[in-house]
């Protein structure tokens, strides 16, 4: 008799752990959305035409998986017990040593395996030459620096399964392939490891408020600003909920804390976020200044906000630098965190290609290329792409010639390259690049 209440407790139980995630959906409604995830939508049994849904049936599902209630405290409670045995439950997160979190896109770096090869750090290096070059010819300086990994940084935490790379990294080599083509840049990698201060959270992928300040100084020194906010007042610590450590535990409190910044003055449009795409700033400094960021940026920006008269953050990962002309911008930042090198050959820049003096009259005949209309082009101007049909020399430019003028274009990886020309697109081009020493071209239509 004693068993078989037993056995009917188990099951009741068993039933009422199925059946609340489902019911307390029906009362309680749907979980709160964790980390950066979207809201789950009911869906509409049917469409705006009055049709019937064909997909409602599987949208619902889905709507339920995301939904469901207790959600984000299972997860949270499936994370724990799985880093007892050292596996991180989401697949983007690294669990260190001594409860630090690290971004699983860095294993790259740190292993090795997101080489740079001679071409793609050419090309990188090649185009900031090409942004710094336009920059320069609006009036504004152009400074660009990489946010290191926190791996890069911090490898002392990371679990010893990983082994790290004894060659130089990717941006090691983009630092030495900028000196050879003459591009100045901010170094943050030597600065940050001089300091004895661990200037980066351990839950979180990024700096903390200090260390914004200590890249802020760096940046403001190299456009010859004042600085001092390493230096500055800090106020009290407060809760920081670290973006990894939300991926891991969403329902869990972070007890990692951070120290904002006291004594800034700028201001700011009403609604704007820290991750906003455009954030535009009136500050206490001089001058007018354009930086594309990424999420390194959302620490960063209120320490150089506070340094210019002007300033504009923009998110966009196709950096329009024709705005620092309609903005009259004196300063032009590009900042890019180590994992996302790769994004220096994949989304170029938009702004005039600059006119060379080129002899084309001394070029053989190469290999067919492919060349089109595409993308986004300030007005006067038209955008055209293309791949090279063989390879290059690895420090060769693209150039393309319409018109009796000749182009530099941006260069992509894979062999391709894009630019902006002006007047109307269509009609013949000539695509020159060096092979083997020698000067090649290739005539193309569109």
């Amino acid at each position: 008799m004693k068993k078989r209440i037993a056995a009917w407790i188990y099951i009741l139980l068993a039933l009422a752990l199925c059946l609340t995630p489902g019911l307390g959906l029906l009362i309680a409604g749907p979980s709160e959305a964790g980390a950066n995830e979207v809201p789950a939508r009911l869906p509409e049994l049917t469409g705006r035409d009055g049709e019937l849904n064909s997909d409602y049936l599987s949208q619902l599902a889905d709507y339920a998986g995301e939904s469901f209630y207790l959600r984000q405290e299972l997860i949270t409670l499936y994370a724990r017990a799985l880093a007892l045995f050292g596996r991180p439950a989401e697949e983007d997160v690294v669990l260190g040593e001594d409860g630090w979190l690290y971004y699983a896109d860095e294993l790259g770096d740190y292993s090795g395996t997101a080489a740079l090869g001679a071409r793609e750090a050419f090309a990188a290096a090649r185009n900031l030459a090409l942004m710094r070059e336009y920059c320069e010819s609006m009036g504004a300086e152009f400074l660009f620096f990489i946010a290191p990994n926190k791996s890069s940084l911090y490898p002392g935490h990371m679990p010893s399964s990983y082994p790290r790379a004894l060659s130089a990294g990717r941006a090691e080599l983009l630092h030495g392939e900028l000196e050879r083509q003459g591009v100045d840049y901010l170094d943050l990698f030597g600065l940050f490891i001089s300091r004895e201060e661990e200037l980066y959270f351990a839950h979180d992928s990024h700096w903390n408020s200090r260390g914004a300040a200590l890249a802020a100084d760096a940046v403001c020194s190299a456009l010859e600003l004042p600085g001092g906010y390493f230096s500055g007042q800090f106020g009290p610590a407060e809760a920081h909920s670290g973006d990894l450590f939300e991926m891991l535990y969403p329902a869990a409190a972070d007890p990692e804390t951070d120290s904002p910044p006291q004594g800034l003055s700028f201001t700011q449009g009403e609604g704007v976020r820290p991750d906003s795409i455009t954030i535009d700033t009136t500050g206490g400094g001089s001058g007018s200044l354009l930086m594309f960021r990424d999420s390194f940026g959302e620490l960063l920006y209120p320490y150089l906000a506070d340094s210019f008269a002007s300033a504009r953050f923009s998110r966009q990962t196709a950096y329009d630098l024709t705005m620092a002309a309609q903005l009259g911008s004196t300063a032009v930042v590009v900042e890019i965190v180590e994992r996302n090198l790769g994004w220096l050959v994949e989304q170029s820049a938009v702004f005039p290609a600059p006119e060379r003096e080129l002899d084309l009259s001394a070029a053989a005949e190469g290999a067919a290329c492919e060349l089109e209309s595409s993308g986004q082009a300030p007005e006067g101007v038209h955008r055209v792409s293309g791949r090279l049909g063989a390879a290059c020399d690895a420090d060769s430019p693209v150039y393309i010639a319409r018109g009796g003028a000749v182009y530099e274009a941006s260069l992509l990886s894979g062999g391709g390259f894009t630019a902006c020309l002006p007047g109307e697109g269509g009609g013949d081009y000539t695509v020159c690049w060096y092979q083997d020493g020698a000067l090649r071209s290739a005539g193309a239509s569109i």
